[in-house]
């Protein structure tokens, strides 16, 4: 059976550069995708990718 899931998302403020901000948006609107979007993947890409010393 088709289930559709919703995940819990939370609103939060980040202080972002705005040569940072500028970056991403042009690399969002080029993949199709929003920024909010962008963002989370690089995040978890990060996180993913931390050495493993980095996440004590």
């Amino acid at each position: 059976m088709f289930k559709i899931e919703k995940p819990e998302m939370v609103n939060k403020t980040f202080r972002l550069p705005l040569e940072l901000i500028e970056q991403l948006s042009i690399v969002a609107q080029n993949k199709g995708v929003s920024l909010n979007n962008l963002v989370k993947q690089c995040c978890e890409y990060a996180l993913k990718n931390l050495e493993k010393d980095d996440t004590k």
